[in-house]
């Protein structure tokens, strides 16, 4: 199997990069209900240390509907990272389509000078078995 690709953003020197994974387990294709994980590396490569304070996601189902999720941290965290340090989490979303995608923003923080800014998490697409074609 190969490995789906990679989406990468880098933000005032922070690198954002996810790849999703369809989980045909955790779905029921014949009642419209397709899962994803997806795996989130963020890499600190500038010269500040920085902190996660919330997120923001923009969900986009197969038919052009949208949905905003926000919140704080990321799965129940809120990582600091020094230049060079990075964090990984995974986390996953439903969709009633057999594709759609994602985007986002990581709402930081610069912990020297507490100046926040806003950190782009790369669209990637959330595609499966089931549609009839990657169209993302």
């Amino acid at each position: 199997m190969t490995e789906p690709p990679l989406f990468t953003a880098v933000t005032r020197g922070v690198r954002v990069s996810v790849r999703a994974f369809f989980l045909e387990d955790q779905s029921k294709p014949g009642e419209g209900h397709f899962v994803w994980a997806y795996r989130v590396t963020i890499a600190n490569e500038g010269g500040a240390t920085v902190q996660l304070l919330k997120r923001t996601w923009q969900i986009t189902d197969g038919l052009g509907r949208s949905q905003q999720v926000h919140g704080p941290g990321v799965v129940g965290e809120q990582p600091v990272l020094e230049p060079g340090e990075s964090f990984e989490y995974t986390s996953g979303t439903p969709l009633s389509t057999p594709s759609g995608f994602m985007r986002g923003a990581y709402h930081m923080v610069e912990t020297g000078s507490g100046e926040p800014f806003d950190v782009a998490i790369p669209a990637f697409s959330l595609d499966s078995p089931h549609q009839g074609g990657a169209v993302h």
